[in-house]
């Protein structure tokens, strides 16, 4: 922190978010329009430096305003080219800059930092920044996205990106967005990557390892995967439908938002896999030479869309996200010849049945936000208002849902109202009975 100045004030709403889950995160009085990271990794003492430059536009008048950022040492920060007083602690970095900045006014924060970097702890564990046995990974839902880089962390500020990243000659740098520039040093190579949509902190993400690149799978769509050499054959095989499950998505919700698709497979064992914008990252416990793990797959492309295109504007729509993945997979099982979505539905609508009933789907709370019952059930609110208004105006329902959104914001009320110019009869009640009550309806019936 800077010795310059005295204790900082806020401007009112700054230093908050307007997300009921995660107040901490995210601030206010502005937007940022544009990330530019210029990092320095160091891969065996896990050291970080960086300059970031963001580009922001004030939505208020600000005296003052504030950046999430994690433990890291912050060197200087200047405001449109000036040095600006600061303070950071508690993961808030909280500028004062020397001129006062006008509604409207775009303006430019360049922030020097260096440290090691750490993961966020808390009630889901540890987030964000993340050592492997040999290299490092990035996992930031919800709030991990602090500990690399400063930003404003809520998941409705979207922007675009530009990330710099040098490491040790023998290690792949893969960053979501597509490859601008890759240039060797001394003992160093340094990876340009550049993210041109709009795009939530929290999809930012770094993977560095001893990877090979490779295609992933023909067609249309860039599909390119990071993997280490010693996996190829199995991944080869585990992967192999990856075309079908692209063109299958593809069909069913309309154009894949992204440029490319990437997938990075660590050398670690990972307990989930972790989508980011044109991403996502299984462990290496996710091969097993049987396509035992085909349907995260599956969920994993499908938040390209759902979650990644269509971002929740704050984290209580969480099921807009997990559920219509879940889904995802139950229609790629039937289109792969496996048992179709109504069987899935009456499995776990059965499971559930057993089940206390007691999370409302559309907000269940900080506490049960990632609980399986928010992906199943809404999973089963879909596959319900499916069978009520019929596949013709369901599928058509949900593509003109993704074009309409492509690469903004979405919420339950949202969802719930585009649902309404698709169905032919009433359906308020139904997806009242499915998202705002926690005891768990009955499914309807084909042609209910």
């Amino acid at each position: 922190m800077t010795p310059s100045g005295g204790p900082l004030g806020a401007t009112p709403g700054a230093d908050h978010s307007t997300d009921p889950y995660l107040p901490a995160g995210g601030n206010g009085g502005y937007r940022v329009l544009h990330y530019d990271l210029n990092l320095d990794y160091r891969v065996i003492t896990n050291r970080l430096a960086g300059k970031a430059v963001i580009t922001a536009r004030a939505v208020q008048s600000l005296s003052r305003f504030s950046l999430d950022l994690g433990r890291f040492r912050v060197h200087d920060v200047r405001v449109d080219g000036r040095r600006a007083t600061f303070t950071h602690r508690g993961g808030k970095l909280r500028i004062k800059p020397e001129r006062p900045i006008a509604y409207g006014a775009t303006f430019k924060i360049e922030i020097r930092y260096a440290g090691t970097p750490s993961p966020i702890s808390g009630r889901w564990g540890d987030i964000g920044w993340d050592e492997l046995t040999d290299g490092a990974l990035v996992a930031s839902q919800p709030n991990g996205a602090p500990s690399w880089f400063p930003c404003n962390d809520r998941p409705a500020d979207k922007a675009t990106f530009l990330v710099t990243l040098t490491a040790p000659m023998p290690y792949t740098v893969v960053v979501t967005g597509d490859l601008v520039s890759r240039r060797r040093g001394a003992g160093a190579r340094t990876w340009v990557y550049e993210r041109n949509e709009p795009t939530s902190p929290y999809l930012m993400s770094v993977q560095v390892g001893r990877y090979e690149l490779v295609d992933l799978a023909a067609g249309e769509v860039t599909q390119r995967a990071a993997v280490p050499p010693r996996l190829l054959p199995v991944f080869a095989h585990d992967f192999g439908r990856q075309g079908e499950i692209m063109t299958t998505m593809a069909d069913l919700f309309g154009p894949y938002p992204f440029r490319e698709y990437v997938v990075v497979v660590a050398d670690d064992d990972l307990d989930d896999p972790i989508e980011a914008q044109g991403m996502a990252i299984f462990g290496r416990n996710h091969l097993d030479g049987r396509r035992t793990h085909e349907r995260l797959f599956a969920h994993e492309l499908a938040h390209q869309w759902f979650g990644n295109s269509l971002t929740v504007a704050d984290w209580r729509h969480i099921w807009l996200n997990e559920g219509f993945a879940t889904y995802a997979e139950w229609l790629w099982s039937a289109a792969s010849g496996g048992p179709p979505a109504g069987a899935h539905a009456a499995e776990w609508h059965a499971r559930l049945a057993t089940q206390p009933a007691t999370v409302v789907i559309a907000d269940p709370g900080v506490d049960r936000m990632f609980d399986p019952i928010v992906y199943k059930r809404g999973a089963l609110t879909l596959h319900a208002l499916r069978t009520t208004i019929g596949d013709a105006a369901f599928f058509a329902l949900l593509r003109s849902w993704v074009a309409e959104h492509r690469h903004g914001t979405v919420t339950t009320a949202e969802f719930r109202e585009h649902a309404r110019r698709f169905a032919r009869g009433p359906v308020d009640d139904l997806l009242t009975a499915w998202l705002d009550r926690p005891a768990l309806p009955a499914l309807p019936a084909v042609g209910a």
